[in-house]
């Protein structure tokens, strides 16, 4: 690791906690969540947050093959259109200096998600692009991480 950024500068950790608590206190599907959180990762390149968000999904009982597809996810047909929207969406915001967030993914993402639903999903992609920014450029250690969610009863 090039900086411990989590011990240097409290400050900005306490920041970005705050962010993800506000988050988890909306309504959204902590899965739904995880593989938001995943898909942004994986198109950061960020292999910390991969690793991490992988392991926690997985312990809150998501299941092996959805995880392994959620990088080609438009072409597997196992993602509910809740959750299809919620990708999409993160995708256009992670990628923001390709595109303009088109209306019709608004449309869709609106069609799926409430307003307050809307503004906790973009607060999820801002938080995880955010936590990517900091493990990718200050080089946080892939494969470290343990999960610490409590599994899912009766999950794999």
């Amino acid at each position: 690791m090039r900086i411990d950024y989590r011990h240097v500068f409290p400050e900005a950790m306490k920041a970005m906690s705050g962010l993800e608590e506000a988050v988890h206190q909306g309504s959204l599907e902590p899965g739904l969540l995880e593989l938001v959180k995943l898909r942004a990762s994986q198109v950061n390149g960020c292999g910390y947050c991969v690793d991490m968000h992988t392991k926690d999904a997985r312990a809150m009982g998501e299941e092996e093959q959805r995880l392994h597809l959620v990088t080609v996810w438009r072409e597997a047909p196992c993602f509910s259109a809740r959750e299809r929207a919620a990708l999409a969406w993160c995708e256009s915001l992670t990628r923001l200096p390709d595109n303009d967030v088109p209306e019709s993914l608004f449309e869709e993402v609106s069609s799926c998600f409430s307003p307050d639903e809307i503004v906790a999903l973009t607060l999820a992609v801002v938080a995880i692009n955010g936590w990517n920014r900091f493990a990718v450029s200050l080089r946080s250690p892939v494969g470290s991480y343990v999960s610490h969610r409590q599994p899912r009863v009766g999950a794999p």
